[in-house]
């Protein structure tokens, strides 16, 4: 699994699987973020199966669902308020990564 640093507290990757839980946590992430609809390709780990894994590994979990393409301000927002609420570092997954960091840098300019 390779994640790609995005600031100091958050980092993106593309999907992961439960079994990834210990390698996020053992990285010092304290909080994970799945950004990727459920069914969203056949075969893919739920949101459930990986929120599972990380809750038992003592990780905070946030399941916002984001359609590829079709960001939302509701997904911005939600996004945001995770940021928020839960302790850093954060990493967020998706397909590929690139929503999860599309999702970053709208907060950043919403900030501005």
């Amino acid at each position: 699994m390779e994640f790609r640093q995005i600031s100091e507290d958050y980092s993106v990757s593309g999907q992961i699987t439960p079994g990834e839980i210990e390698a996020v946590k053992a990285a010092g992430f304290k909080s994970v973020i799945c950004n990727r609809p459920d069914d969203e390709q056949p075969g893919q780990p739920s949101a459930a199966s990986v929120q599972a894994a990380a809750e038992a590994a003592g990780l905070e979990f946030r399941y916002i669902p984001v359609i590829s393409g079709q960001i939302t301000e509701q997904n911005v927002a939600d996004q945001a308020e995770a940021l928020e609420e839960l302790e850093g570092p954060v990493f967020a997954y998706c397909r590929s990564g690139a929503r999860c960091t599309n999702l970053y840098g709208l907060i950043q300019e919403m900030g501005e």
